[in-house]
């Protein structure tokens, strides 16, 4: 017995098993799209993603602003020091900068330095200070107790007297802060105790030329 299959269903038959025949059932695997880049977190320090003129971040604390030198807002002030005291290079940092030797044959440094903005606050800047001579920290409520204030050519400082040790030797700094719009100013004479305080007046003396430049 034949069996006969319609015209139809065998044209179908062999369309479907040329197309099987000719086509090609290829796999892949998809890459994954790529991380997008981690941008410069400004926190870390990166400079590039601060605004320009910012200082580096971590550089303006009370604690560590003095690890890197920064421009201030003015060109500088003007002062007249003690004949006594002898002017020595600035250095990267300094505004000013002068050794005062005592007739013993010690010596003390005399810096004067300036940051934008607060530095971190009175606080934290008399505390760093405190440090350099063992001393313990301040807290907000002994401020006043410490601080002398004391008016120049039109300028008002903070003062400070702190004595303590460094490198085993009793140690004193007179320290004078000087803020400005936007800016910090610090005045500071540091080394042995006998011949800082010696140089207190001479020290008041010389903030009260602390003048602005002639125009």
């Amino acid at each position: 017995m034949s069996l006969r299959l319609p015209a139809s269903v065998l044209l179908l038959a062999a369309f479907l098993f040329s197309g099987c025949k000719d086509r090609q059932i290829t796999t892949y695997q998809a890459p994954k799209d790529p991380a997008p880049a981690a941008l410069p977190p400004a926190t870390a320090g990166n400079s590039a993603a601060l605004p320009e003129g910012h200082p580096p971040v971590g550089q303006a604390s009370g604690t560590d602003m003095a690890a890197t030198a920064v421009p201030t807002g003015s060109d500088s002030l003007t002062w007249t020091a003690p004949t006594h005291w002898t002017a020595k290079p600035l250095g990267q940092m300094r505004k000013g900068s002068f050794a005062v030797k005592g007739a013993d044959g010690t010596e003390a440094d005399l810096s004067i330095t300036a940051f934008p903005g607060n530095t971190g606050g009175m606080l934290a800047n008399l505390n760093r200070w405190r440090g350099q001579i063992s001393l313990p920290p301040l807290a907000e409520t002994q401020l006043d107790s410490v601080l002398e204030h004391l008016d120049g050519d039109g300028f008002h400082f903070d003062l400070a007297d702190f004595a303590g040790t460094a490198n085993g030797a009793p140690t004193r700094i007179l320290g004078a802060v000087l803020s400005r719009p936007g800016e910090t100013w610090f005045f500071k004479l540091m080394g042995p105790d006998a011949l800082v305080a010696a140089q207190k007046d001479a020290f008041r003396a010389f903030l009260r030329t602390v003048k602005e430049p002639a125009p």
